[in-house]
């Protein structure tokens, strides 16, 4: 009898023992409100233990910063409009890119008012000192600016000069760049088409410089003395009379004008397209390259 005295008892300070344990933690729990944050620690301690602080990893440094200038009329909005919606659906990768619109000076009172508060909503407008015509000087302008306008730690390694009926691929343009130099380039729909390494000048439907030639634009005094011009033919006419732009890549057939609607008429890896003059193109354009994962044709 008394053994089976001993086992009930050591049966009770068991249960006894487990109940503690089970308790415990309500304890640490109700006495503390916060330790639901916690994980309850090991007996003997109602101390909360503090999960272990995740650091978001720092993104990989770009390989290149770019900066798109895209000249268009301050009475464009909707097309401004149109073009942010378009590069906001771009995710891209492997470079710092950032959008500019360039205008000339604004002088109608309804155009101050709405280019004002688009300033003041996306802080994406470049106003200049400038004519308001293709051809009068906007692009010199532009270019001969822009080492005024970032210094330092805001310089870019390209700049491009581009129409607001120019959309870019921007992944397949940066791809594109990766093995490409960061001196004395010149890069883009390039003429004659068929000169690959040494066409006299890019279209004006978007061309890319590195930055050091934007700067020799800036100083030079062949671009001073001929601001005004043909643009794009003007662009290489400077780079040609001061023997620069020893790089230069025609990226024909990938930068190229809109050819029509159907699925046919775009081509895989396109860096630019070119003429989007109506909404419509713009539309059939965008329906393509950023909705066609998406959505049911």
């Amino acid at each position: 009898m008394k053994h089976s005295s001993s086992q009930t008892r050591s049966s009770s300070y068991l249960h006894l023992l487990l109940l503690l344990l089970l308790i415990l933690p309500l304890i640490c729990l109700f006495s503390n409100p916060s330790v639901h944050l916690y994980l309850i620690p090991a007996l003997g301690s109602c101390q909360p233990v503090k999960f272990t602080e995740t650091r978001e990893l720092t993104p990989p440094k770009p390989t290149f910063r770019l900066l798109m200038g895209i000249l268009t009329l301050p009475s464009r909005f909707e097309r401004r409009s149109l073009i942010r919606l378009a590069y906001s659906n771009q995710q891209i990768t492997g470079a710092h890119v950032d959008i500019r619109f360039i205008l000339c000076n604004v002088t109608k009172e309804d155009e101050i008012t709405l280019v004002s508060l688009e300033m003041m909503q996306y802080d994406d407008i470049i106003i200049l000192n400038c004519t308001e015509s293709m051809n009068s000087g906007k692009t010199y302008t532009y270019f001969s600016s822009l080492p005024i306008l970032f210094t330092g730690e805001d310089k870019y390694d390209y700049a491009t000069k581009s129409d607001d009926d120019t959309y870019f691929i921007l992944n397949n343009l940066i791809k594109s760049l990766e093995d490409k130099s960061r001196h004395d380039m010149y890069y883009g729909a390039g003429f004659p088409f068929n000169e690959k390494d040494s066409p006299q000048f890019m279209l004006g439907m978007g061309y890319l410089l590195s930055w050091d030639l934007i700067e020799w634009i800036a100083e030079s005094e062949i671009t001073r003395s001929e601001p005004v011009g043909p643009e794009d033919m003007l662009t290489g006419k400077w780079l040609n009379m001061g023997n620069k732009a020893r790089n230069r890549y025609n990226m024909i057939p990938a930068m190229y004008d809109y050819k029509g609607p159907e699925l046919g008429d775009f081509i895989p890896g396109t860096i630019a397209v070119h003429q989007l003059k109506e909404t419509t193109r713009w539309l059939n354009t965008l329906k393509y390259f950023n909705l066609k994962d998406r959505i049911r044709t």
